[in-house]
């Protein structure tokens, strides 16, 4: 990631780790609470009582009858074990009964079980095959997730122009995730011309349908005037509401807003709130900027010590930024003890970590390090340059 200090930040697609899975929604039930379990209307009402051994009992007689919703329902009770212990493959089992009967969601969760590899082998071409045959249904969950498949290339050859056709398709029935994706789509220039215009349409119906990822690319729109007139204001409404629902970019960059008084009122002390709910979350550039925060004593007690806990953890995950100011405290003992050896490690690694967008922070690193070389034995800066190749990021 690029380390620039308080950059505007992008999200862009949401991976298959992120799609929505009807796995874990809940189960299609249909009818009024009765006394007995005998129907399937019958079972879903004691499942909705929460009486989930009667419902499973229930539902697996009318299941072996040849029920394709009785055989879908089946199959979530075993995926989340209720009413019964959890079981992915006796959960594949009955879904794949539901599935070779046409029934949509039945097949997307049958490709889920596949592309996870959860009650069999993992197999993502299993999973676009039974996703295609949901969302050629109508199946919005499926239409989304094969997108997805073909953006990442799983299962299928890569194929952005394939992804945005699906996303289209669910995006159009208002799935806030494809809506989202495709918004990605049309900013990146991916399977269609890049037009900021048509992102911002997309990122704001999946933002009024409050998706957090939507919402900080709405404001990462305003606050860059891509698509819209520029509108620091407006990018601190959306980057807020995002932020509010726990989405660590967002939090970072409320914290950048506040920090530079853009479109609110300067206040050190709110922007280091902001950074510190997204570096607890391990976000690393608000890590960096929380850090610099206790460094210079903005918005909390002048604090090395804390400055330097914070440069490490965003170091630690190879952050280059928070590398090359780790090293500095370290030439210069604030926050810990004075120590060549660390200083000239951490900032060997800033130098080789920055990208080649970051040429100038990259000549710093390098003359910082020349800088502490100048203070060092033959010997130290050999154990240096050891613990520099022998660094793995998470140490």
């Amino acid at each position: 990631m690029p380390s620039a200090f308080l950059r505007i930040l992008s999200i862009h697609r949401i991976g298959l780790q992120r799609m929505v899975v009807s796995v874990l929604l809940a189960l299609a039930l249909l009818g009024a609470p009765a006394t007995g379990a005998q129907t399937f209307e019958e079972a879903s009402a004691a499942y909705m009582r929460g009486d989930y051994a009667v419902a499973f009992e229930s539902f697996r007689t009318i299941a072996a009858q040849g029920h394709a919703r009785a055989q879908y329902n089946l199959g979530v009770m075993y995926g989340e074990g209720k009413g019964v212990p959890r079981d992915d493959a006796e959960a594949v089992r009955w879904y794949r009964q539901a599935a070779e009967q046409g029934h949509a969601d039945a097949q997307f969760n049958l490709g889920w079980m596949s592309a996870m590899g959860r009650g069999v082998p993992q197999d993502d071409a299993e999973a676009v095959r039974w996703f295609r045959l949901a969302a050629e249904q109508d199946n919005a969950t499926a239409q989304y997730t094969l997108g997805v498949m073909y953006a990442e290339g799983r299962g299928v050859p890569q194929d952005d122009a394939e992804a945005v056709r699906w996303y289209r398709w669910a995006a159009e029935q208002g799935f806030a995730d494809a809506q989202s994706n495709l918004g990605a789509m049309y900013g990146e220039g991916r399977g269609v011309p890049q037009d900021y215009v048509e992102a911002m349409r997309w990122y704001r119906w999946a933002a009024e349908q409050g998706l957090a990822e939507a919402q900080f690319n709405l404001g990462a729109m305003y606050a860059k005037g891509e698509g819209v007139s520029q509108d620091d204001a407006k990018a601190v409404r959306w980057y807020r509401r995002a932020a509010e629902q726990g989405l660590a970019e967002a939090q970072h960059n409320l914290g950048v807003m506040y920090s530079e008084g853009k479109g609110v009122s300067q206040d050190a002390v709110e922007a280091v709130i902001w950074y510190l709910r997204a570096a607890e979350q391990g976000f690393a550039e608000a890590q960096v900027n929380l850090g610099v925060m206790y460094t210079k004593g903005e918005g909390v007690s002048q604090d090395d010590a804390k400055a330097v806990r914070w440069y490490r953890r965003a170091a630690e995950q190879g952050f280059p930024g928070a590398q090359l100011k780790l090293g500095a405290m370290y030439y210069l003992g604030r926050g810990v003890p004075q120590d060549h050896v660390q200083a000239y490690k951490w900032s060997s690694l800033a130098a080789s970590r920055f990208s080649g967008s970051d040429l100038e922070l990259r000549d710093n690193a390098v003359q910082f390090r020349e800088e502490v070389a100048s203070k060092m034995t033959p010997a130290q800066i050999a154990e240096a340059q050891r613990l520099a190749r022998e660094w793995k990021p998470g140490q």
